[in-house]
């Protein structure tokens, strides 16, 4: 069986014509079958959705948000009502218990070219990992509003990116549906001619912060929630368009932000960043998001790397904060995986013998359960009575692939020391 993924104007399976969806009241949050603009090779593309909202467009034509069963949803879109079949009653397939859980379909399974500039790789997720639920960017369960996507497209800096969520950003400006952000002080503008009146005022060229690292033409910049507030909000405001499931709240004083950048004549632009809470004793990272023109080029290994090396200096063994997206899981899957393939391959040549769980995490600074997991996970761990893990060649070679590292020496970190102000929530 074929998992290719094909537009529905190459589909061999009979579907509904447009004059044959009969025109039925649609009710909000009710579901029909939707036509989709991919899907697999011999799959239907008329899929069970749920109508969310509906708005006119720019035409006038009354359109329909959706969300499809089991996708998912940065899939979710504003259809027009001949895509919508009502003369059939929707029937949901229910697992058996003993069957085994499936998740939503993702972005990886369809064209890139669907999604202009926002092409996704799962090495190279958006939604890493996940954040504490007090801050500013944070996991959390979902009002009902923000299932439906306010924004339909930004402007940040040169390039134009299709958003994928739910962002709370002032009411008018989801009128406009799309509008322009300042790469380098990351106001937003509703206006066009706003935005040039800005950039060309604009004297900002790099993130308000402490450069803690540079090694050619990345670096890192250490900005604190309570001193630049501003800046701050508008960089959650702007991850959020690229993370689900998240709600804002603007406290900012528990958490530090590391902005990673590219620099060239005009300024550092910024390719992602990562928060962590600053009192956490167990957890290395709370939120983390790669811009999509930035991703499958290695950055989000290279935020996940930082984390670590920031947790070494701090002498903690730590880990992400849970739960995990899906594609956040595959990105640290990978990472973990060649990481502790490193150290064991190193350990066997120099060393030979035996090391125990704890040893890998204290040389990786990876803590003990995601050791565990990810030698699970890669099939080379066994428990006979102990732990026995075994590399295959094909392991040792992927993880002397050469691919984008921290260098240690160019770092210049030392971990900040707060105050009880500085570390409180705000109520």
């Amino acid at each position: 069986m074929t998992n290719d993924i094909c537009p529905d104007s190459g589909s061999s399976t009979s579907t509904p014509t447009d004059n044959e969806l009969q025109e039925h009241e649609i009710t909000i949050n009710n579901k029909y079958y939707v036509k989709t603009k991919y899907h697999r090779k011999n799959e239907s593309p008329m899929q069970i959705a749920e109508v969310l909202a509906t708005r006119l467009n720019k035409d006038g034509n009354l359109e329909y948000y959706v969300h499809f069963k089991d996708f998912n949803k940065r899939l979710d879109e504003w259809v027009l009502e001949d895509r919508i079949d009502t003369s059939k009653e929707v029937v949901e397939m229910k697992l058996s218990e003993s069957s085994p859980c499936t998740t939503p379909r993702d972005l990886t399974e369809f064209d890139n070219s669907f999604f202009s500039t926002s092409s996704l790789d799962e090495s190279e997720s958006l939604t890493q990992a996940e954040c504490s639920s007090q801050s500013l960017g944070v996991l959390e369960k979902k009002p009902i509003k923000s299932r439906v996507k306010n924004l339909d497209a930004i402007w940040f800096g040169e390039h134009y990116l299709q958003t994928w969520y739910f962002s709370p950003y002032p009411q008018e400006y989801t009128e406009a549906r799309v509008i322009y952000i300042c790469e380098f002080c990351l106001n937003h503008f509703i206006s066009e001619k706003q935005f040039e009146r800005h950039c060309k005022k604009c004297t900002i060229r790099h993130p308000p912060g402490n450069e803690i690292y540079r090694d050619g033409e990345i670096s890192f910049f250490e900005i604190d929630g309570v001193r630049q507030t501003t800046y701050c909000q508008n960089l959650s405001l702007l991850s959020k368009l690229f993370l689900d499931h998240k709600s804002l709240y603007y406290d900012l004083i528990p958490f530090m932000f590391y902005i990673m950048c590219r620099s060239d004549a005009y300024g550092f632009h910024i390719i992602g960043y990562f928060s962590k809470e600053k009192n956490s004793v167990e957890h290395n990272l709370a939120c983390i998001l790669t811009l999509p023109h930035f991703q499958r080029q290695g950055y989000g290994r290279l935020l996940i790397e930082m984390s670590y090396e920031l947790a070494k200096i701090e002498n903690k063994i730590g880990t992400p904060e849970k739960p995990f997206s899906d594609l956040g899981l595959l990105s640290y899957q990978k990472y973990w995986q060649e990481i502790i393939i490193e150290v064991l391959h190193r350990y066997h040549q120099f060393h030979g013998g035996e090391i125990t769980i704890e040893e890998i995490s204290e040389k990786t600074y990876i803590a003990q359960r995601d050791v565990l997991y990810t030698l699970h996970t890669l099939g080379i761990g066994s428990y006979q009575g102990q732990t026995a893990i075994r590399l295959t060649d094909a392991m040792i070679v992927m993880s002397k692939n050469k691919k984008r590292r921290i260098d240690r020496s160019k770092l210049d970190w030392t971990p900040p020391v707060f105050t009880y102000n500085q570390l409180r929530y705000t109520k």
